[in-house]
């Protein structure tokens, strides 16, 4: 069904969620070009040099900065940001509704955190991908990298040198206490500009 989108917008494991479901309904023809557009941007993603210059955690990490912020400056070139920004919110619910049921994500079980991270990269996208319509897909990733490497370019959740969430005051976590637990005292590194969606 080619409004159930058929794949997860920012993940490789299909699942679509009632949610964006609803969003694909309210917005066929956004549908039909994130479908496309997906298709396009997965073959540039999928490049294993990506997690060389940035880093291996598929969640929480830069590489997971990326993947947002560059999916979804691919698709504010060619849908309104409000529609892409819905949808962003729409897949968040989704990891909401996974975690009840006690599913994970990329092997982790969503959190609070970690949505408001990907939320604010689904921001840090549309934006840039709204001021810079006619890039084509290789130069967007370009500028999406280097936002990635620059100091406070995105946002992404810190970690120790081994790997380890730590809360704001460089303390390890210990995420065997947060086990099934939304709210996790994990902190996000980033810039704090205001973000203005028109």
């Amino acid at each position: 069904m080619v409004f159930a989108l058929g794949v997860n917008i920012i993940q490789a494991k299909p699942r679509t969620s009632r949610y964006e479901l609803w969003w694909a309904f309210a917005h066929p023809f956004a549908a039909l070009k994130v479908k496309k557009i997906y298709k396009k941007t997965s073959k540039l993603y999928d490049e294993n040099s990506l997690k060389v210059k940035l880093d291996a955690y598929p969640s929480g990490g830069k590489l997971d900065a990326f993947r947002h912020a560059f999916y979804f400056a691919a698709f504010a070139q060619k849908i309104k940001p409000k529609k892409v920004l819905k949808l962003g919110k729409a897949h968040e619910k989704t990891n909401y509704l996974d975690f009840k049921k006690g599913k994970q994500e990329d092997g982790f079980a969503a959190d609070s955190l970690s949505c408001e991270m990907d939320l604010l990269n689904n921001e840090v996208g549309v934006r840039l991908g709204r001021d810079n319509k006619k890039l084509s897909l290789e130069e967007l990733k370009q500028k999406v990298l280097e936002l990635v490497t620059v100091k406070d370019g995105i946002y992404y959740i810190l970690r120790d040198k081994e790997g380890r969430f730590i809360d704001c005051n460089n303390n390890v976590i210990d995420m065997s206490i947060y086990k099934g637990k939304w709210h996790i005292p994990k902190c996000i590194a980033g810039f704090k500009a205001q973000l203005e969606i028109e």
